[in-house]
């Protein structure tokens, strides 16, 4: 059986397998603190070979989802965490992931989100987690307008960097790879909810401004917002080859995010800074406009 699977190492394998484990754990089947299944059972299960998982693996570990030890197998060990501006929101939301905020964007009847990041890898998989509740007929919006803003492919990134030119332009490629998958994987799950008549007005806009992405920022139907800076870092990037490069690059999930209310005190500190946040997306994406 193995050897029927030697070839499965391509890139399209290990995104398959590696997108899934980053939706379970999202979506709480694999919680913090819990143990992964066996390589050999992660193996079966998606019918690649143990090589494949095993990069998947090392790929999450460099990302701070999973840590591996001999013997112990792996661990979730981290979510990522929320920090709140107010009183209110702190009691409420004390350790609480991204993933539980979207799925309460998405129980509004209308569904406005607009995003400004490195790539769109993190909000593929939240999103995809949203219309599968959409079609088991847990939650029924009626619109959904997706606003998000990415870096131009045109301007070079400081990071991820490596030492050498040859891997630092490899090491861009995959960036601007990650960053089309996931962003034709939005634009895709969307129009089939529209598609399928299950959500009768769905809107996705995607943007391209020349700036290095410094920080991440979600304003979600525009009363909430998480913001988070970009901690850069040096750690091996995994390659679809299973190569390991040395590089700084920043993780997004490592980022702390920090959650602010537009409530009805427009002078608390949750309503200033979710006011001027939304005020800074608006005015970019208007300077974008067409």
């Amino acid at each position: 059986m193995g050897e029927e699977r030697a070839g499965d190492g391509g890139g399209r394998e290990f995104h398959r397998v590696s997108e899934e484990l980053r939706a379970r754990m999202v979506d709480g089947t694999y919680p913090v603190r819990s143990f992964l299944p066996s390589q050999r059972d992660l193996a079966e299960e998606f019918g690649v070979s143990r090589d494949t998982v095993q990069r998947v693996l090392r790929e999450l570990a460099t990302e701070g989802w999973t840590e591996s030890r001999q013997g112990s197998g792996t661990r979730v060990v981290k979510n990522q965490r929320i920090q709140s501006s107010t009183a209110k929101a702190t009691r409420s939301r004390r350790g609480v992931s991204l993933g539980p905020l979207i799925s309460e964007a998405f129980e509004q009847p209308e569904v406005a989100l607009d995003v400004y990041t490195l790539t769109s890898e993190s909000l593929d998989t939240h999103i995809r987690l949203q219309a599968e509740r959409i079609r088991g007929g847990f939650i029924h919006p009626r619109s959904i307008s997706l606003r998000m803003l990415l870096p131009t492919t045109s301007v070079p990134l400081p990071y991820p960097t490596a030492k050498d030119e040859e891997n630092a332009t490899r090491l861009h490629h995959r960036l601007l790879a990650i960053t089309e998958r996931h962003t034709d994987s939005l634009r895709t799950v969307l129009r089939e909810l529209r598609a399928e008549e299950l959500v009768p007005a769905v809107d996705v806009q995607i943007r391209h401004v020349p700036l290095t992405p410094a920080f991440k920022l979600y304003v979600l139907n525009g009363v909430e917002v998480l913001f988070g800076p970009y901690e850069v870092t040096e750690r091996p990037v995994v390659l679809e080859t299973g190569e390991e490069i040395m590089a700084l690059d920043v993780l997004g999930l490592g980022a702390t995010l920090t959650h602010h209310i537009r409530d009805a005190d427009p002078d608390s500190p949750g309503s200033v800074f979710a006011t001027s946040m939304r005020a800074w997306f608006e005015s970019v994406w208007s300077l974008l406009s067409e």
